[in-house]
């Protein structure tokens, strides 16, 4: 029986994901923004270890997400699962950041961070990326413009951008933490909240990857740095797994949040 935090599981894949491991037996913390949300997933999955509630858009709220979380004791697995989606409008957070990027990007990077000391750090961590990472562009140029400061503002572009991220931070901590089990998915398009009704995915499908990846025996599971669409390997955007652009990334998050990864 594993332990396991799921961020932004309060809803959607999240939520499904920490209802199949509960059904598999682990002990699964969930994660809400806010005290309505945490009180759906109460209600959404009863049978839960315990709910930490915080609102990862900003740098205080990421920082009280973990702080509650590693009060709770060490977890064998992290599914960083929170995100905003493709369509939101250009909005800074209370930081002056792209809501975007501090969500899908800067969260993962900071709970990651604060999260892994060494007598906390997980066993293994699986970070949501998506297809659509594929046509991302993660060039210097635009890691250097990470706040859409000299860049017209494009919501599907901003998001492919965070998605490979995602994949990056994965990989970096793969290369860094070689103890740990660091792994990122792409769920596909499925019928969610955030991916709309019309999503041409199995919904069934969606959550069993980073269920597995967190908790399974299979040795398949157990591997670090890979990409994975369905329990199946596949080729991530070859810039993820580039070594200077994830370690640029690294720092630029590192001077963002003022929260440096551990050794």
């Amino acid at each position: 029986m594993a332990r396991i935090f799921i961020s932004g599981s309060s809803t959607g894949l999240g939520l499904m994901a920490g209802q199949l491991l509960v059904q598999q037996g682990h002990r699964v913390v969930l994660h809400a923004r806010t005290r309505e949300r945490a009180a759906h997933a109460r209600e959404a999955l009863p049978q839960f270890d315990a709910i930490v509630e915080g609102d990862l858009e900003t740098l205080a709220g990421m920082r009280a997400v973990a702080g509650q979380a590693n009060a709770l004791g060490r977890f064998d697995a992290v599914i960083h699962n929170a995100a905003v989606g493709y369509q939101e409008g250009q909005r800074e957070t209370s930081d002056g950041l792209p809501h975007v990027f501090a969500v899908n990007t800067l969260a993962p990077y900071v709970l990651t961070a604060l999260m892994g000391g060494e007598d906390q750090r997980p066993e293994r961590l699986v970070y949501l990326s998506s297809g659509m990472h594929l046509h991302a562009d993660a060039h210097l140029a635009d890691l250097d413009d990470l706040l859409w400061r000299k860049r017209r503002w494009s919501g599907s572009s901003a998001y492919a951008e965070s998605k490979l991220h995602d994949a990056m931070l994965a990989f970096a901590i793969a290369r860094r933490w070689p103890q740990v089990c660091s792994n990122a998915l792409e769920p596909g398009w499925v019928p969610t909240r955030m991916g709309g009704r019309g999503a041409p995915d199995d919904l069934d499908q969606g959550h069993r990857t980073q269920a597995w990846l967190a908790a399974g025996d299979d040795p398949a599971a157990r591997v670090s740095g890979r990409y994975f669409y369905h329990m199946r390997p596949k080729s991530p955007n070859p810039q993820a797994q580039d070594p200077a652009l994830q370690d640029r990334l690294l720092a630029l998050c590192a001077e963002l949040s003022g929260v440096a990864l551990p050794d």
